[in-house]
């Protein structure tokens, strides 16, 4: 069999991926990439803090505004996925051929989704809101400011998931983690000024909120298609071939779309409790987005930990190094825990003093203590789940994570807080959360095991067929 002399010489010479100890490589690729994340948990707080500190209505509209965001993020998080698991995989395979058509038709496709985002962000954020907050008119009007600059300008957002996952296909999560802190500076930086009116600006309110982060998505973007020309030269951009190519974005789409499924899910189900947290009272609704908000100081670092082992995975998968993917994961899987552990701690003992960076009322502190302790409980149980459904999906078994986030919070999560909240008891709604966990754990489970197994037995088959073919 021949092969084509340009494109073997172009093949990259073995990646660190299928050479570093497993120990210094995860730490190597995940940390920059968990540093950043805390940096983005941290100016998402931020943001929340200052709208906090206009009314509460300002942080219901910016809490009610999630679902929209989550959204879009799942579209951008699903198509990076599955750029990244392709391009790892290719690249452990040797087919340069196959890394830049996953790259290039990954970027066209986050150009699709911005289109399809900004439009929903022009003309169906007031039905939206609406549907949730009809009757509170100035959460509406805050609602619509937000999200249609947010998914109006979220060119800058698609990007940067689309150039950062290039990098972090390659290794190069350290880039990766620059592109974000810088993004995540402006954003803290623009948001007092924007909101309040500081050294000359207008006072933008919540609309200068958004204009803060999309300004922050855009640089973060810039800079890392900068990265990306400058220092990846495993991977090649070609401006000619961003176009669409179905069967690329087939094999983008056959790992990512069960993430889009999955987020979307999660939108679906913010939804959900933000009409029956309204049923009791508007400050629950303001108390389920501060949570979101502080969760998310917990559960980025685990996602920047999964982000740099997706990568180790797809690649000693097609590099055919089983052992290597195993020691992976359960490193990964012992961090994460080792991490939920701490914030299931601090949820515990400190709740008001977490509640209190949000300028909370009583009632909001009385609701809130309660919600933080009894939601965290699932915190034990997430770890692995997280861990889990990456592995399925970096190694070809993505509909197990969907089948997974499913269960969890449509066919578990929503039924039970709906029937919950109709004994009137508000603290029992929030129970909803462990128990769907639980659930969840026990189907990740099963899955992780069928996964490998099907793994080993996928590689064990081509190894034999191997010679056959030679």
């Amino acid at each position: 069999m021949s092969e084509n002399p340009q494109t073997q010489a172009a093949a990259p010479q073995e990646n660190k991926m299928g050479v570093m100890p497993v120990g210094r490589l995860l730490a190597g690729m995940a940390i920059p990439m968990m540093i950043s994340m805390l940096v983005q948990a941290f100016y998402n707080v931020v943001d929340s803090i200052f709208v906090a500190q206009l009314s509460e209505d300002a942080l219901n509209a910016v809490s009610l505004a999630f679902p929209l965001q989550n959204l879009m993020i799942a579209f951008g998080t699903g198509t990076a996925v599955g750029i990244n698991a392709l391009l790892s995989r290719s690249l452990g395979e040797k087919n340069q051929e196959m890394v830049d058509k996953a790259a290039n038709t990954g970027i066209f496709l986050a150009l699709c989704n911005f289109v399809v985002f900004a439009l929903i962000g022009v003309f169906f954020s007031r039905t939206f809101f609406e549907l949730q907050a009809g009757g509170e008119q100035v959460i509406v009007d805050y609602g619509v400011d937000y999200a249609s600059i947010c998914l109006g300008l979220s060119i800058g957002i698609f990007s940067q998931f689309c150039f950062e996952r290039l990098l972090q296909s390659t290794g190069r999560t350290t880039l990766a983690m620059i592109t974000q802190l810088t993004g995540a500076v402006i954003n803290i930086i623009m948001d007092p000024i924007l909101i309040f009116g500081w050294f000359g600006f207008p006072r933008m309110e919540v609309a200068g909120a958004a204009i803060a982060t999309v300004l922050g998505q855009i640089v973060a973007a810039c800079l890392a298609i900068f990265m990306n020309l400058k220092f990846n030269k495993e991977v090649h951009i070609r401006p000619r071939e961003i176009r669409w190519n179905g069967r690329i974005a087939k094999e983008i789409y056959r790992v990512g779309f069960p993430t889009i499924v999955m987020q979307s899910i999660g939108s679906v189900m913010v939804f959900g409790m933000n009409k029956i947290l309204f049923g009791f009272t508007k400050t629950a609704t303001a108390v389920f987005g501060a949570y979101f908000k502080l969760q998310s100081f917990i559960f980025m670092p685990v996602f920047g930990l999964n982000n740099g082992m997706v990568p180790i995975v797809a690649y000693n998968f097609g590099a055919a190094r089983m052992d290597r993917v195993k020691r992976t994961v359960k490193l990964a899987v012992c961090t994460a825990v080792a991490i939920m552990a701490v914030g299931l701690l601090i949820f515990q003992l400190a709740p008001e003093l977490l509640l209190s960076f949000f300028d909370a009322s009583a009632e909001m502190n009385a609701i809130g203590s309660v919600a933080l302790r009894i939601i965290s409980i699932s915190f034990l149980f997430a770890g692995f789940c997280i861990i889990a459904g990456s592995v399925c999906q970096a190694i070809g078994n993505p509909f197990y994570s969907l089948i997974v986030s499913v269960a969890r919070q449509l066919v578990v999560l929503l039924p039970v807080a709906w029937l919950l909240s109709l004994t009137g008891r508000l603290e029992l709604v929030w129970t909803a959360f462990p128990i769907a966990e639980l659930m969840s754990l026990t189907l990740s489970i099963i899955f992780l095991r069928r996964t490998l197994r099907s793994a080993e037995a996928r590689l064990k088959a081509r190894t034999q067929s191997a010679p056959a073919a030679e």
